[in-house]
């Protein structure tokens, strides 16, 4: 083999691997604020802070319930294990054909497990929830 040939793709491989190096840590800054932005609401919901969970909200959610009083009542009413969490944990996050989902096990004060899945949205002041849907056991996956 040609020296240069090789020393252009050593130069080639060893580029590719600094910009792998680069975009790893970029990847795991966006998981964890996207859990930041989960646990964030979540404490605000145990704080009674409608008006700070609500900038957690994405723009079309805060758009659809209007206030932070309507958002908490509706939160309130149907996701009862949002508003009181006992415990939260963190399952599979993944980019979807509907955006970045992360799927959460909330425990609520009984110690009954609830499996959601949250659909958020990159916003330049950061990731914002876009949506919750309850799941069934069978469409978590570990």
């Amino acid at each position: 083999m040609n020296l240069k040939k090789y020393i252009a793709q050593i130069r080639y491989l060893a580029s590719v691997l600094v910009f792998l190096l680069f975009c790893l840590p970029a990847t795991a800054g966006e998981k964890e604020d996207v859990q930041a932005t989960i646990n964030g609401q979540c404490q605000a919901f145990l704080e009674d802070d409608v008006n700070q969970a609500f900038t957690y909200a994405s723009p079309s959610i805060r758009s659809m319930f209007g206030t932070p009083q309507n958002f908490g009542e509706m939160v309130r009413r149907g996701y009862p294990m949002v508003w009181r969490p006992a415990g939260v944990t963190f399952l599979e996050q993944k980019e979807t054909p509907q955006g970045r989902t992360q799927d959460v096990q909330i425990f609520d004060g009984a110690g009954t497990a609830h499996f959601l899945r949250y659909f958020v949205t990159q916003t330049p002041n950061g990731w914002k929830i876009s949506g919750v849907q309850l799941l069934d056991i069978a469409d978590i996956s570990v």
